[in-house]
């Protein structure tokens, strides 16, 4: 019975344990995933202004900002929500007015799925919309031509709506390709020329944000706390982490929620090991009698049956070590399991050190406890 009490522990251990690192794995893959797909679009840096939408560029030295430790490129935005249309469909849509550092920036080649990342062709503007947002207008690129044509409203700056006055600056616009990011940019963005934006908006020199690429090995938060010393209380400078905030805090609480329930899970399971030196206790009393005739103290029968708790405890953790790093090497290498809707892309897994590190000190301490406890009662009352 001891023995079969034994071995229920040492599993309900070791299973606790591989699922600790199999789904601290899974957490780390998909915060790195979303990290991935929101870092590769959104800009390490922004600088908006604090008392209004617009700021004029004369009013800031791009010279200066670029000589700024861990800067790398400086790109010019004007941001606006706009409509368009495709014969009977229309839209809502977000256009971001950029230039060709922008581009260079979010390595816009390696995300295009159709067409040619151009915003000016023959001399005439062009835009890079996102891949849904064209898909809700039940548009393509032409093979043909390779373009297809929507009709741009953009709202004029100061117009009111009347019957004879339209509110919004009309334009034919060729889109040149289709840009794949993440979700909200593929449904809602379309990028398009600084210049041709600020004329759409009758901005004479004026934009909303400037986007800034920063060296790979820069910290962005150092950096950001030079330029908002160089920028001053009229700007705010963010980082992409908190631009995209509520998304960075979900990740790390659905992380924290979920150890936390493991971790009880785990004691449950730890309930085992005291029921496992209890009976052992129990089954050996005789044999503790005889060690106490011998002179034996109570320190060192509590040290017996305290390091067989902590060996017992040490299998489980092992054995769920092994067997949690297995499966996640296997399904790294192996694609165990897909993503749904990813064309066969495997569900991301990353296991650091650090995290090997933090469950075998968290498991450790708890086992340390549990064998703990209950040796530490039966031996006092043993010796009553």
């Amino acid at each position: 019975m001891v023995h079969l009490i034994t071995r229920i522990s040492v599993i309900g251990i070791a299973i606790t344990t591989a699922a600790l690192v199999i789904l601290i794995a899974a957490f780390n893959g998909i915060e790195g995933m979303v990290e991935r797909l929101y870092s590769s679009y959104d800009a390490p840096l922004t600088i908006r202004s604090e008392k209004g939408k617009t700021f004029k560029e004369n009013t800031i030295d791009l010279a200066k900002i670029k000589k700024v430790e861990g800067v790398t490129e400086v790109s010019r935005a004007v941001e606006e929500t706009v409509i368009l249309k495709h014969q009977e469909k229309w839209v809502n849509a977000e256009m971001v007015g950029v230039d060709l550092n922008f581009l260079k920036t979010c390595e816009i080649e390696k995300h295009i799925v159709d067409g040619y990342p151009a915003l000016e062709e023959n001399g005439k503007p062009t835009a890079i919309i996102g891949a849904s947002l064209l898909d809700k207008l039940d548009g393509y690129i032409s093979e043909a031509n390779g373009y297809e044509q929507l009709i741009l409203y953009t709202p004029l700056r100061d117009a009111s709506i009347s019957r004879r006055k339209n509110p919004f600056k009309t334009t034919t616009l060729a889109i040149s390709s289709r840009m794949n990011f993440n979700r909200e940019v593929n449904a809602q963005y379309i990028l398009m020329p600084l210049d041709f934006a600020q004329d759409q908006l009758n901005y004479d020199g004026e934009i909303t944000a400037l986007y800034l690429g920063i060296q790979p090995k820069a910290d962005a938060f150092e950096v950001k706390e030079r330029l908002q010393q160089l920028m001053g209380p009229n700007f705010k400078v963010k980082t992409a982490a908190e631009k995209n905030e509520l998304i960075y805090k979900t990740s790390q609480s659905e992380k924290r929620i979920v150890i936390i329930i493991l971790v009880f899970v785990f004691i449950l399971a730890a309930f085992n090991l005291i029921a496992s030196l209890t009976m052992l206790f129990i089954e050996k009393k005789d044999n503790i009698q005889t060690m106490q005739h011998f002179g034996a103290g109570k320190g060192f029968i509590f040290r017996i049956f305290f390091f067989e708790g902590l060996l017992i405890a040490g299998k489980g953790i092992v054995i769920g070590l092994a067997l949690g790093t297995a499966v996640c090497l296997t399904q790294q290498y192996g694609k165990l399991l897909e993503m749904p809707n990813s064309g066969g892309e495997a569900f991301p897994i990353e296991f650091t050190v650090q995290d090997g590190l933090l469950i075998v000190v968290l498991v450790s301490a708890l086992s340390a406890v549990m064998a703990f406890l209950p040796v530490y009662y039966l031996v006092k009352r043993a010796s009553r």
